[in-house]
């Protein structure tokens, strides 16, 4: 929406009131209070702020109304720059008796506002945060745009400003790194969206595929990417993931198409992000249903029957992808399974014992029988590697070409795994989500470090699980990003806190990256580490420990762990600011003009 006037319209007012503005990465707590993780910050709420941005970029700071009696309030935004406007939830935690925000709600216009917010139930309740986004279009003309807050209580007005400088820099369209957000099923929707999933006929309507998208929408919108897994460690795949099959051995086909499309191809040609800032672009990579037990049945694992059923219905979704234009997309071959879940006797996921790298070579002559030559329709071989990464990087070359690894153990064998990207393969690394009690730079930890020893990208390994009840018992949110709007009338995920600042810090890595030809990219990794927490490049990574010479399937979890080495800067010495400070290094760039 225009930047014009927000008005949040209020039945009574009550004087008293007050309005003050923090920057993005500095959260308060329903009485007004910095959270005790962002007090190293080394900032206070403030009458005015003074941003720097490039074009095609968000500014992002937080308002605070506070007010020691209840109050109902109207608050106004007016400027030259596009704004929108959430009201920040404070999440119970249960272990700390302590508040703290990350759910954003949009602010719907014209609305009400008032303390204590009746909907959030905190007893005594003082202070109601606000985030602010402002867009800076990539058009925008270089120079000082003020925007002016007003609160209105009581008949009395309180207002700040927020000065955005505007550089003649511009942020690319393309990530420096890749941003992942994994998924699994859509058996969730029904414990978080339950009144969605009472109507009749909620799965597989117009409903349900439109859901499906909202979650691919909202982390697009914020520069991530959504994977959505959609078959079980048993092999069985949802109506929604794979089309439907008929017949067996060589009679085995596509039957129907309905559904795939439905859901898929909306994603594979863009369309599903039409209204969005960023545009209709095609999803760049998607797990496929192919797994031991789909397309064949792994009964016949070993005979003729299998291959004749894989290559049949394989081939078929080639043609069908070819013939609908769908070529945009990197189509993923992948293996979810481990052996200890009793289904098949091998390891898909986390590769623990040689033996069986046999079984990826087999799929590799498998889909290779599949595919005519010179198809347009590309397709990848991914695995995610643990365990066995070292051994994997030399002995599956030319076999798997997409490697995501953990993260912390890719460290032992960097060379090896840049090696792989150097002869074209693409590589990530994956992990967890920072929970919330941690300081807000936390959240823009994993994206560094990924730009830091130069892989692809990086893979939060679940993001929409908030738990049972993250409204008033949270339990963290170290396994989410989003959260369910149903409660606030919204058939669709909700950003968070942490997803808007892993936004803002993609944008500001995107611009960075674009000044590593004139100033060399080991420069730039050299004074962001140095900015971001005091460390140079080296300590991004664990040196490899003698435990890595031994036999991996020998090794336990506590293995690993205690091979870890413990920096305490990447930890509870990592504090709120660190991100500000690398973007502020990337402003001193933009305005020196370094390109």
């Amino acid at each position: 929406m225009k930047l014009g006037v927000l008005a949040l319209a209020a039945a009574a007012v009550c004087a008293g009131a007050d309005l003050t503005v923090l920057p993005g990465h500095v959260r308060v707590d329903p009485f007004g209070q910095i959270t005790a993780a962002d007090r190293g910050a080394g900032v206070a709420p403030a009458r005015s702020m003074v941003v720097e941005s490039a074009r095609a970029a968000h500014v992002s700071c937080r308002l605070v109304v506070t007010s020691a009696a209840a109050a109902a309030y109207t608050l106004s935004v007016s400027g030259g720059v596009e704004a929108e406007l959430f009201r920040e939830w404070f999440h119970f935690l249960p272990k700390s008796k302590a508040y703290i925000v990350d759910a954003l709600i949009p602010v719907a216009l014209p609305a009400a506002a008032q303390l204590p917010a009746a909907d959030n139930k905190v007893a005594g309740q003082t202070a109601q945060s606000y985030w602010l986004d402002l867009w800076v279009p990539a058009n925008a003309r270089a120079g000082a745009e003020k925007v002016t807050v007003v609160l209105e209580a009581g008949g009395q007005k309180s207002a700040v400003t927020v000065e955005v400088r505007v550089l003649d820099a511009r942020v690319p369209d393309k990530d420096a790194v890749v941003m992942d957000h994994n998924a699994y099923g859509t058996s969730w929707f029904g414990g978080q969206y339950p009144g969605l999933a009472k109507k009749p006929g909620f799965y597989l309507s117009d409903d349900f595929f439109g859901l499906i998208h909202a979650y691919h929408r909202v982390y697009y919108e914020h520069r991530g990417v959504f994977h959505q897994l959609g078959y079980g460690h048993g092999g069985k795949v949802g109506e929604e993931f794979a089309p439907r099959l008929e017949g067996a051995g060589k009679n085995r086909h596509v039957a129907d198409w309905t559904y795939y499309d439905k859901h898929y191809g909306p994603l594979f040609d863009g369309s599903a992000f039409a209204k969005t800032r960023r545009g209709a672009q095609p999803i760049p990579y998607v797990y496929t249903p192919i797994n031991p037990e789909w397309p064949a049945s792994y009964l016949w694992w070993g005979e003729p029957g299998y291959e004749r059923e894989f290559v049949n219905v394989v081939g078929e979704m080639e043609a069908h992808f070819r013939a609908k234009g769908w070529t945009k997309t990197k189509l993923e071959l992948f293996f979810n399974h481990k052996k200890r879940y009793k289904a098949f006797e091998w390891d898909g996921d986390e590769t623990r014992f040689p033996k069986d790298f046999e079984r990826f070579r087999e799929y590799q002559r498998l889909m290779k029988a599949a595919m005519p030559a010179g198809s347009p329709v590309e397709w990848v071989y991914r695995t995610d590697a643990s365990w066995q990464m070292e051994r994997q990087f030399k002995e599956l070359a030319g076999v798997i070409n997409f490697w995501v690894c953990g993260g912390g153990m890719f460290g032992w064998y960097l060379e090896e795994g840049l090696e792989r990207k150097k002869q074209g393969d693409t590589v990530w690394i994956y992990g967890g989500t920072p929970p919330v009690a941690r300081p807000s730079s936390h959240v823009t930890k994993e994206l560094l470090e990924t730009w830091m020893l130069g892989v692809d990208g990086f893979v939060r390994w679940l993001t929409v699980a908030p738990g049972a009840d993250p409204w008033f018992q949270f339990q963290g949110g170290g396994e989410t990003l989003v959260y369910p709007g149903e409660r606030f009338g919204i058939s669709g995920p909700l950003a968070s806190v942490r997803l808007k600042l892993e936004r803002n810090a993609l944008e500001d890595l995107a611009l960075l990256e674009t000044y590593s030809a004139s100033k060399g990219a080991a420069a730039l990794r050299a004074e962001v580490a140095r900015r971001y927490n005091g460390t140079e490049v080296k300590d991004w990574h664990a040196p490899r420990p003698r435990l890595a010479d031994g036999d991996p399937s020998e090794w336990t979890n506590a293995d690993i762990g205690e091979a870890m080495p413990k920096d305490a800067r990447f930890d509870e010495k990592l504090d709120a600011g660190a991100w500000a400070r690398v973007r502020a290094y990337v402003m001193e760039l933009a305005k020196e003009g370094r390109r």
